[in-house]
């Protein structure tokens, strides 16, 4: 029975992919397998040492400490596209506000004084209060063109807006997924004439703070800017200068702060972007799937600190090695297992860049016993070995 610990509220969903007589769930559980985990911080969190594996139910990843798990022989999983469309939706939202002063209006429908006359004479003498722009024919950047931001390009098009994509990491499968009526731009410099901005980009150490002072500077005056990815991606300060003098119109976002709160022509949101039904059960059940597959069958996908590894299921034993990202390990490994008289039918070995933990998966002729393992345990850069058992 393997123990998953949900730090949050996971949607139930997740309980159509885990079999029951496999795992158990709960917020109570002690030293667990698995974790489960949404928006939690888990930058302080004591992990124990038998856990195998952390699922994000969500994309963002910068409240883990990745490299520390990887360090262990932990893997991370995301759940990359569960909430795009649920963060597409809310975007055509974002994108009414950032025009018009709706959240102005409303307040001022919902504080009219009743004994000061007919509303619905007043209005038309306040409405003006509240004009905007319209979007048709506009420019409109969009950074990043992942999961959310082709939706987001694409939904634009069809609102008869000019759209340009920024993405320097955009993958050949993504691209064809854009309208070929989007212009793709090589560097931020070429949204200058944008008069909307939206940003769908991770955070990275590359994105923190680039929506700053030298990128706003090179903007239109009264470009409006949308931020449904992540907080840290704009630098505060110079977004509230921006503001204050008129250079930025309005600023949409999901992540208020206090900083923000008070600040002329800022709508705020609580993180609602992924908040649907929807999304929420696509993520659940998207972690279930990825927090199944490693621990059955040893597979690695959607993780955020280790490269893709995954092996067809054929019944037969698996050894799952973590270990120094250094020459000669392979060689070790393979050698040691030879010694105990079995063949590696098929074998699997990845990392990624910046990580100095890498991931070797062997499906073997026989199951793999304590002398191999302890064998393999004596070179100082091995970090973990998992055995799965060959299927009965």
């Amino acid at each position: 029975m393997y123990k998953i610990k949900t730090i949050n509220n996971i949607s139930d969903a997740c309980k159509q992919v885990l079999n029951d007589n496999n795992y158990i769930l709960g917020d109570d559980l002690e030293d667990p397998d698995v974790i489960f985990v949404r928006a939690t911080s888990l930058q302080d969190y004591d992990f124990n040492d038998n856990l195998k594996c952390v699922v994000r139910a969500g994309i963002g990843f910068n409240t883990i400490p990745i490299e520390k798990l990887a360090d262990k022989g932990v893997v991370v999983f995301n759940t990359p596209g569960g909430n795009a469309n649920g963060v597409k939706e809310i975007f055509l939202f974002g994108l009414g506000m950032a025009c018009r002063d709706l959240m102005g209006a409303m307040q001022w429908v919902l504080n009219f004084d009743t004994s000061s006359g007919d509303i619905s004479v007043v209005m038309e003498k306040e409405k003006k209060r509240f004009v905007g722009p319209e979007y048709i024919n506009k420019k409109i950047g969009v950074i990043g063109m992942g999961n959310v931001g082709r939706r987001v390009a694409n939904i634009c098009q069809h609102l008869d807006m000019d759209v340009y994509g920024y993405d320097p990491y955009l993958s050949v499968d993504a691209a064809w997924l854009i309208s070929n009526k989007v212009t793709r731009v090589s560097t931020m410099n070429q949204l200058a004439g944008c008069d909307f901005i939206t940003i769908h980009t991770p955070l990275t150490d590359e994105t923190y703070g680039m929506i700053n002072k030298e990128f706003l500077d090179q903007m239109v005056d009264g470009v409006r800017i949308i931020n449904y990815a992540r907080q840290e991606i704009v630098n505060e300060e110079d977004m509230v200068a921006a503001l204050n003098s008129g250079k930025v119109a309005r600023f949409v976002t999901d992540f208020p702060t206090n900083t923000l709160i008070g600040t002329k022509n800022v709508v705020m949101t609580p993180h609602l972007g992924g908040t649907t039904y929807e999304s929420e059960e696509n993520c659940a059940m998207m972690a279930a799937h990825e927090a199944m597959e490693y621990i059955e069958n040893g597979n690695i996908n959607n993780s955020v600190n280790f490269g893709k590894a995954s092996l067809p299921p054929r019944g037969r034993a698996r050894l799952c090695i973590f270990h120094k990202n250094i020459p000669d390990m392979i060689a070790h490994i393979t050698s040691a297992v030879s010694s105990r008289g079995l063949n590696i039918e098929n074998m699997v070995n990845t990392s990624l860049d910046g990580f100095s933990v890498a991931y070797t998966m062997m499906e073997l002729s026989g199951d793999p016993d304590q002398a191999l393992c302890d064998r393999i345990s004596t070179n100082d850069g091995i970090v973990r070995i998992r055995v799965i058992p060959a299927k009965k």
